[in-house]
């Protein structure tokens, strides 16, 4: 067996993307870093990637368009132990409450285990965040749901409204200021629901777009033209890694322009490394959500 892919990770507060890996029970990381040539050829057929760090207990293959990566079983084991699905509610750690920042008139609120410090913001893609309080898991999920209410966010975005947007960033200000004016009308909450053992965090706008090599002059993402919707079998992206953000790496790969890989396809394969002459070769779409195409730029 050889090594699978385990997705894209974001390990450091100031460091790049990491891609893991796993064959067995080993696991690395391979650090990615701009500038330098990617490429990866799909082999065989794309298998569960198991649940709580172990194996799919049946080797189930899973659909080439699934962000999951899991098959049905292992996708309710590993939800039976997720914060998100509220399984866990007597987990004694420390939470913190967020506001997440993806674009002009995109923000989420969220929580987050507090010793995983930002590594969460980071894997969702939000360009800018700041805390806004820290406490007991419960009081943090009464935050979370007293702010969508009275703030009118949403806690989860879709990746495709994420891509859509990242080309078209303002600039830091204007991005830090979206945010302190959501905090503001938070924190003049207090005392109307605000859960008492949820302690208040100051301020502070964390801009993420140097990590992503994104929202600077002559940004590459600017040029995304289209987005992989599955690999094949034998089938290969290849190009130069210019950008990442949460899952998604940003691939410039010449007269077909950056074209982005959301790393959660990639869960599950068994990858080859391709040199830049491999191209595109594998499904794909408009990043407007134009016609699939198969094939090579």
């Amino acid at each position: 067996m050889g090594w699978q892919c385990t997705g894209l990770r974001w390990p450091e507060e100031r460091g790049g993307p990491v891609l893991g890996w796993r064959k067995g029970r080993e696991v690395r990381g391979s650090a990615l870093a701009y500038g330098s040539a990617f490429g990866f050829r799909a082999e065989g057929v794309r298998g569960c990637g198991g649940a709580r760090g172990n194996a799919c207990p049946v080797g189930a293959e899973v659909p080439a368009r699934s962000t999951g990566g899991r098959c049905p079983e292992c996708g309710r084991l590993d939800r039976a132990h997720s914060v998100a699905a509220d399984t866990i509610p007597d987990d004694p750690r420390t939470y913190r409450v967020y506001l997440a920042w993806f674009g002009p008139g995109m923000v989420k609120v969220g929580i987050t285990a507090e010793e995983r410090g930002a590594a969460r913001l980071r894997e969702q893609g939000a360009v800018v965040f700041s805390w806004l309080g820290r406490g007991p898991l419960m009081s943090a999920r009464r935050a979370e749901e007293l702010l969508r209410a009275a703030l009118g966010v949403p806690d989860r975005i879709p990746y495709a409204r994420k891509r859509a947007v990242r080309a078209r960033l303002p600039g830091a200000e204007e991005r830090a200021g979206e945010v302190a004016e959501l905090y503001g009308r938070a924190v003049a909450l207090d005392g109307g629901g605000w859960p008492e053992a949820l302690e208040r965090l100051p301020f502070e706008a964390v801009d993420h777009a140097g990590i992503f090599g994104i929202g600077a002059a002559g940004d590459p993402t600017g040029g995304v033209v289209r987005v992989v919707t599955g690999l094949v079998g034998g089938g290969a992206v290849a190009g130069r890694l210019v950008a990442a953000a949460g899952p998604d790496l940003h691939l410039e790969t010449g007269a077909g322009g950056v074209v982005v890989v959301d790393t959660r396809l990639m869960t599950g394969w068994a990858l080859t490394a391709a040199g830049p002459e491999a191209g595109v070769s594998v499904p794909t779409v408009g990043i407007g959500g134009g016609v699939s195409q198969d094939g090579l730029f």
